[in-house]
């Protein structure tokens, strides 16, 4: 009998630091790196978001955009680059690109939720993750129907969320959909507040995907009210780039689910 993924195995509501907190001051500048997520573990967080790129000789970075130019000190995409090339980049001028097996190996008990963002990275994070011995602390999401059946083909017992046309489904005729959803492995939906004109995450979706055992997580959120607002619909987590901002709104409201500072 297939042993359960324990990814979810946790109190929530679940805060996650997206990219380890894009917008809180200290990470200012170094999204996705080591640095960040050590900031977010400082702050107690025990779940982090980032995404999976593979580099032409298919090593996996942490890492969000098909280039690097945006945030990194050098240019090119990380597909047509060799890893040796990707290591000399600087996040910010000053931090390396972490690979996703020493993002896995420096956190050892943190919990990480990975967009892979191409099909030619599906294989080598796949590998990744086993090679770490992460299975049970990783959830593989993408924005892509395609990429999701491939990874559910290639590592069943892996933590996946629901894509973005199963979502779709879900918002239009929730019974109906959420049944094939939840057969297909997903154990979560992970959606924004709303997409254009159409508020996404009400307490009728909520309550669909608690009936058939989803979780239901929310990004990226920053506005203590709209979390507050959230959180009262009982969402079961929250992704944020203001990691200080959700956790004080968590500790108020006594739902901080992650370390306590001491």
């Amino acid at each position: 009998m297939r042993r359960p993924n324990t990814f979810l195995d946790s109190p929530v509501p679940l805060a996650f630091a997206h990219r380890g907190g894009v917008a809180y001051p200290p990470n200012a500048g170094i999204e996705n790196s080591l640095a960040a997520f050590g900031n977010a573990v400082d702050l107690g967080y025990r779940y982090v978001e980032t995404d999976a790129r593979a580099s032409a000789d298919g090593v996996v970075y942490a890492f969000h955009d098909a280039r690097l130019d945006r945030v990194t000190d050098r240019t090119g995409a990380l597909a047509e680059l060799r890893a040796e090339q990707i290591d000399e980049a600087r996040i910010g001028g000053r931090e390396p690109i972490p690979r996703l097996s020493e993002l896995l190996a420096r956190f050892e008990d943190l919990r990480v939720n990975i967009d892979v963002k191409d099909m030619a990275s599906i294989e080598p994070t796949v590998a990744a993750i086993r090679r770490a011995g992460a299975e049970d602390r990783v959830c593989l999401a993408s924005f892509s129907h395609r990429r999701l059946r491939e990874v559910r083909r290639l590592a069943p017992r892996l933590a996946t969320s629901a894509s973005p046309p199963e979502v779709a489904r879900v918002v239009a005729h929730p019974w109906h959909v959420l049944r094939r959803v939840r057969g297909l492995g997903a154990c979560c939906v992970q959606v924004p507040v709303r997409s254009g004109p159409l508020r996404v995450v009400t307490r009728r979706f909520v309550d669909s995907a608690h009936d058939l055992g989803l979780q239901v997580h929310v990004w990226t959120v920053d506005d203590p009210e709209e979390i507050g607002h959230l959180l009262d619909l009982g969402v079961d987590g929250i992704m944020t780039d203001r990691i200080d901002v959700l956790r004080d709104v968590l500790v108020d409201r006594d739902q901080w689910t992650g370390r306590t500072q001491g």
